[in-house]
């Protein structure tokens, strides 16, 4: 009997414990299962954060590359739209032309000589046949009525003046730049120093625009026959001095690298892209004792011996002035419309030299012209100082000191004027880009007369007007030019 009572207490016993035990794990995984919901809540709200910032950033690089995808696009485009929304100086378009996504320029190459050493020189210039004199006018115009603005650098040059200009004669004066008190001013030790210089490899940097290029494959025999003239702005002086090595001579000369730096004080233009045509156009005015010079756009590293482009492109075939031909561009019409598309100048302003040229008689290019076309790369001119050739550089800047500062829009136009007189060797554009190395902008440009659509949006905002370039777009023309109707543009080409 004591045995039946221990087994009944041991089996109360027991059941009591497998009770406990049944009921501890129910409230244990009741407790247990309210844990483990929430942290499964919280590594599921984690998971989806970071997909969430993994498929923006995604749809962010996406986003991205589609632009700069379409950005190239539309560099190719041959469309009037979406090539106007291109701009190839911006620092976009340079990043990714370093990275290989934009297509490289056509090149070809330059049949140079092989040595600079063996280049021969000519012992004598070209003889000036056509023109025997050739003077500058050196004041401005003062007006009777006391209405008359300060000297301007280019002169207050008259219609009448500027026909008269182009009727070449033996004895010639004409306007040509640096009209007393108009500005753009050389340090007297730089005046002595360009004395010297016979062979000119010339540049310039304004508004800081661009930062100095080193010439490259230059011969030992170039550095001491050729002046390397970098011509500066006060702007750009400064910003090189902070962001480059400047070194000065025993004479003050200032130096980076190779160049010299030909500092100008006084700018004669509101506009810097004006101001950069000074030395560009009138290289012979700036340094009057070179025989030859070559000009370069800031932008570009020089990568061939001056010597050889010389003897490339002047003395083997004869020529005195050298010039590429457009890579898109024969029509001076079309260069323009490609400029208005591009948002270069006023679109209403471009129209108005446009319609000047078309009045006295400038027809499109066609096949028939005895020229390759109208329109040149102007970023490189080869050139021998001759006086008809310095005629052509005067008369060339004179339409860009009335006009707009588009100097593309008047080259043509002045070659059209002097009938035939004029020369020039206009070489292949595959050939022009393998000459240098481009480098983008320091920045983007971008002036306020650049935006205006109409003339009535002009005459609103005269703050948008120069005041000392381009006022002849403001003087009354001496022709009906509500008659005259611009040719029609086929836009076959890109607007590049």
């Amino acid at each position: 009997m004591e045995n039946d009572v221990h087994r009944s207490v041991s089996s109360r016993a027991a059941r009591r414990n497998q009770h406990q035990q049944t009921k501890d794990p129910e409230e244990g995984g009741l407790y247990g299962g309210k844990l483990s919901q929430e942290y499964s809540m919280k590594i599921l709200w984690r998971r989806g954060f970071i997909r969430l910032i993994l498929t923006g950033g995604i749809i962010w690089m996406l986003l991205i590359l589609t632009v700069l995808l379409f950005h190239i696009w539309s560099c190719q485009s041959s469309l009037a739209f979406f090539a106007a929304l291109c701009n190839k100086d911006s620092k976009v378009y340079g990043m990714l032309n370093t990275m290989g996504l934009v297509a490289p320029p056509h090149r070809c190459a330059i049949p140079v000589a092989d040595d600079p050493n063996s280049v021969v020189i000519p012992e004598k210039r070209t003889p000036d046949k056509v023109i025997q004199r050739l003077s500058y006018i050196m004041e401005d115009k003062i007006s009777t009525n006391g209405n008359q603005s300060s000297p301007l650098f280019g002169g207050h040059q008259t219609w009448k003046e500027r026909d008269e200009s182009f009727k070449i004669k033996p004895d010639m004066k004409v306007h040509c730049g640096f009209i007393q008190g108009g500005g753009e001013e050389m340090a007297q030790k730089d005046i002595e120093y360009v004395k010297k210089c016979r062979l000119v490899l010339a540049t310039g940097i304004f508004d800081a625009y661009d930062t100095p290029h080193q010439p490259s494959n230059i011969s030992k025999r170039s550095e001491s026959l050729f002046c390397f003239l970098m011509v500066v702005d006060e702007v750009s002086l400064q910003f090189i001095k902070d962001n480059v090595t400047v070194r000065e001579d025993n004479d003050g000369g200032q130096w980076v690298g190779i160049w010299r730096l030909i500092p100008l004080k006084h700018q004669p233009y509101d506009e810097p892209r004006r101001n950069g045509k000074v030395p560009k156009i009138l290289t012979h005015r700036l340094f009057p004792q070179a025989e030859y010079s070559i000009w370069i756009d800031g932008k570009m590293e020089l990568t061939v011996d001056p010597l050889l482009l010389l003897e490339r492109y002047l003395w083997r075939g004869k020529n005195t002035f050298a010039i590429a031909q457009h890579k898109h561009h024969r029509n001076v019409y079309e260069e323009a419309d490609s400029n208005k598309r591009r948002k270069r100048y006023a679109r209403p302003l471009i129209d108005l030299q446009m319609k000047i040229y078309r009045y006295e008689g400038m027809e499109p290019w066609d096949e028939h012209k005895n020229t390759l076309s109208d329109v040149p790369e102007g970023a490189i001119i080869i050139r021998e100082h001759t006086a008809l050739n310095n005629l052509f550089s005067c008369l060339w800047f004179n339409e860009v000191h009335l006009f707009t500062p588009r100097d593309q829009l008047s080259f043509g136009y002045v070659v059209y004027r002097l009938r035939g007189a004029f020369n020039f060797f206009m070489f292949p554009n595959c050939e022009y880009n393998s000459i240098f190395v481009l480098h983008p902008h320091n920045r983007e440009h971008s002036s306020k007369v650049e935006w205006a659509k109409t003339i009535s949006e002009l005459k609103k905002h005269p703050e948008l007007i120069e005041s000392k370039g381009g006022l002849g777009l403001w003087t009354p023309y001496p022709g009906n030019l509500d008659l005259v109707v611009l040719p029609p543009v086929a836009r076959t080409s890109k607007a590049g």
